[in-house]
């Protein structure tokens, strides 16, 4: 039905921090030294701070499989961080540790990353998750990827909205219900991709970046290094996947899981259309653009503005449209059960909303500033292994 895989793959960011104080450690190298990570190989990999570590999913074949992967992979790397002291957390910021006092990682990526960003990239303090849709990699099926992506564009502040995790930075509330969103976006090459009439477009514009020298050294094939373009979503050529990059980590896996879920019944609606020579209208940058800051702002909470009805519609209205608009392609992925779970999240709030929640009822309880942010890390550890361990 679909002239494509669709295949799922998930790539998560945890904090590791010290069991005794919460705090953020500096501790993937001692971490990946231990046999229990290196049977797991390149799965799991360190990222720009020692106090960060990534995880990737095998290929899927469908969101059951994914969840498998993401209990798996959560569950190992959380048992071997317990061994050495630390725990791993899902979400964007941390409560209360500061950027100033973190250790980047060793390596030629992260010290062209820090010489050429300076201080802008010692703050990248924040934690995503991506989301890989397979498409192909034969020339139709790359262009099909462009299209894809210039029509997925309009729905990435939707799933921003519903994945918020970071609602602190630097021991204080922000107001904001995906601060890295903000962080993330001080980096050149990121926010709303352009739009694109082709795939020889998009890659004539990487080689452009390549040959004035914006996206470093290049890779050992020669070609320019795509992946230093960090937009909220992007194609990736060698994977023949559209990569969705706007998400916050979602803190439950149950959550993660719906995030996949949508961002795969999105691309299979969009396909679907085209089979019918019909498609998504393809807005400009600066409404979308407005979108997503209404999704960093207030998440759940705020209104997206509807373009076409050219009004301001609440998010959690947009969230029961956007299933219904997918209604007719998820039995057939066997997702509907994972969908449905939006209406959990939209119930319950996502993590930040439940992070903001907890920290009022401590502080309305006579807690300290310090005694309620720690136990928002408590209370993000149990929501990282739930179901896990």
């Amino acid at each position: 039905m679909y002239s494509a895989p669709l295949t799922l793959g998930i790539e998560e960011e945890y904090q590791l921090i010290d069991l005794n104080s919460g705090q953020l450690a500096s501790a993937v190298q001692e971490l990946l030294l231990d046999q229990g990570l290196r049977q797991i190989g390149d799965q799991v990999k360190p990222e720009f701070m020692q106090s960060q570590i990534e995880i990737g999913s095998d290929i899927c074949r469908n969101v059951q499989e994914a969840r498998l992967e993401l209990l798996r992979l959560r569950r190992e790397v959380n048992r071997v961080a317990e061994r050495h002291g630390y725990g791993i957390l899902a979400a964007s910021t941390h409560p209360f540790s500061k950027w100033e006092e973190q250790e980047a990682n060793p390596g030629e990526r992260y010290e062209d990353l820090k010489e050429y960003m300076q201080d802008v990239a010692r703050q990248m303090l924040i934690f995503g998750m991506h989301v890989h849709v397979g498409i192909g990699t034969s020339p139709r099926q790359l262009d099909l990827l462009i299209d894809i992506q210039n029509q997925l564009r309009y729905f990435l502040p939707h799933l921003l909205s519903f994945s918020t995790s970071s609602p602190f930075w630097q021991g204080h509330p922000t107001g904001l219900k995906s601060y890295r969103s903000i962080i993330f976006g001080n980096l050149p090459r990121t926010g709303i991709p352009p739009i694109f009439s082709s795939f020889s477009e998009y890659t004539h514009m990487i080689d452009t970046f390549g040959q004035v020298g914006a996206l470093g050294k290049g890779r050992k094939d020669g070609k320019a290094d795509y992946t230093k373009i960090w937009w909220d979503s992007r194609p990736h050529e060698d994977f023949g996947t559209i990569e969705i990059r706007i998400c916050d980590i979602c803190s439950t896996v149950d959550e993660a899981i719906c995030i996949a879920a949508l961002v795969q019944a999105l691309v299979a609606k969009i396909i679907k259309l085209r089979n019918q020579n019909l498609s998504w209208r393809i807005y400009p940058n600066e409404l979308i653009a407005e979108n997503k800051w209404r999704a960093m702002r207030f998440g759940l909470d705020g209104r997206l503005v509807d373009y076409g009805k050219r009004e301001a519609v609440p998010a959690r209205f947009l969230a029961l449209e956007l299933l219904e608009l997918l209604d007719d392609v998820v039995d057939e992925l066997g997702s509907r059960r994972e969908i449905e779970y939006l209406h959990t999240i939209l119930e319950r709030g996502t993590s930040s909303d439940r992070q903001m929640a907890l920290y009022q009822r401590c502080k309305d309880d006579g807690a300290s500033e310090q005694e309620a942010l720690r136990a928002v890390v408590d209370h993000l550890r149990e929501e990282t292994l739930r179901g896990v361990v």
